[in-house]
Parts: C-alpha cells; structure tokens; sequence
C-alpha cells in the first residue's frame, strides 16, 4: 500500500517509542524513555487529521501517561491479543484495515502486521518482524523510528510541505 493512504496509524510501545528497555526505581516503579522526536511526530500526525493509537501487551502506567500527554486517541495495555483489539476497534470506529498503518518491533506484533495496509517494522525489530513489513525504518525503536515513519505518510500525503509552513 501506499503511505498516501494511511488514515489510522497503530504502534506497539515497547521497542518503537521506546528503545525497549524497562527501568524499576528502588520502589519498584517503572521507568521509561521516550523520544521528542516521536512525539512531535504523533503530534504531526495528529494536526494532519490520522489518529494514533498506542497498543502494548504489557500493563504500564508510564504509557498511558505518554499517551495522555500527547493526546493520543486510542491508548490500550495489557493487551494480550492485539489483532482482535484491532479489528473490534475497526469495525467500532469504521476504519478500514487497509487504511492503518502499524508498527512494530517483536513476534507478538507479527499478526498486526498482517492485518494493517501499511506494516511497519522499526530498524531493530527481529528479523521474522522485518519480513513481514512493507516498510522498515532506518532508526531504532526509541531513537525516532516512529518520527520517521509518521514523517514518510506525511510526505506521501503532501502535507508535509503545509506543515514546514507553520515552523517558517
């Protein structure tokens, strides 16, 4: 499929926003880091009319902290499967599967790849990730692989030229 017409884009967290690495305080709080650069590319993303949705199979606050902060739509931990997430949430809100984009970085990812018109995998994904996706990034996870990603539909929307407007 062509960026062009992504409509919806859907990332897995640990691994694509973060460099996948968890970090626990004495307390036993986890801890994560996040990009700038992903973010303003959710951001970008956003001011451009696609809605972004943070999708984790693991249960953290941090994320939905992330999430909330950045005005993300859809933000769902602690999911085991996340195709079916997906699907419901298609059919629920009338998107089209062809229409999404998703990025990914681990096994558990591999059946959203399947299932999205424009499967991502990021730089480092595991290498069964890779041969799934259409596109893969040059950066890593963590390092502004979704920037990149969400600057690549931009561009192939022809929004990115209004959006360098604004920072002119």
């Amino acid at each position: 499929m062509d960026p062009a017409s992504v409509q919806l884009v859907f990332t897995d967290v640990d691994g694509v926003l973060t460099d996948g690495r968890i970090v626990l305080s004495d307390g036993g709080e986890e801890l994560k880091h996040f990009s700038v650069l992903d973010g303003l590319g959710v951001r970008l993303l956003q001011s451009a009319g696609i809605p972004v949705g943070f999708l984790s199979s693991r249960e953290s606050a941090p994320v939905e902290v992330r999430a909330r902060s950045l005005g993300v739509r859809f933000c769902a931990i602690g999911v085991e499967d996340k195709r079916s997430y997906l699907l419901d949430l298609f059919e629920r809100e009338g998107f089209s599967p062809e229409a999404a984009c998703f990025v990914g970085d681990d096994l558990v990812d591999i059946p959203c790849l399947h299932l999205v018109g424009f499967p991502v995998a990021v730089a480092n994904a595991r290498q069964e990730v890779k041969e799934c996706a259409e596109y893969v990034t040059r950066e890593r996870g963590g390092h502004g692989a979704f920037r990149e990603v969400a600057e690549l539909i931009l561009k192939a929307r022809g929004d990115w030229e209004k959006i360098l407007e604004r920072y002119r």
